[in-house]
């Protein structure tokens, strides 16, 4: 258990849209996506793969936040 009082909460905001590699099945939202091509593709195999499909995340219907303190991520329902 942290010692931290958790008083500089930050609320985390989590897309429900990601994007799966077509080749290599890396799941990535679009904003993590740097170049518009696959980063595990191109490391793995110096291949530069644009073939993505949209991927839609179930509403848990939780609330998550980041004490910027810290570092903890607590979860709410």
């Amino acid at each position: 258990m942290s010692a931290c009082p958790h008083r500089q909460l930050v609320l985390v905001r989590e897309t429900h849209t990601r994007l799966r590699c077509r080749h290599c099945h890396l799941t990535i939202t679009p904003a993590d996506l740097s170049g518009r091509y696959c980063p595990e593709c191109f490391e793995t195999t110096r291949t530069k793969r644009y073939d993505f499909d949209e991927v839609r995340l179930p509403d848990s219907g939780r609330v998550s936040y980041r004490c910027e303190a810290c570092g903890s991520l607590i979860e709410t329902r």
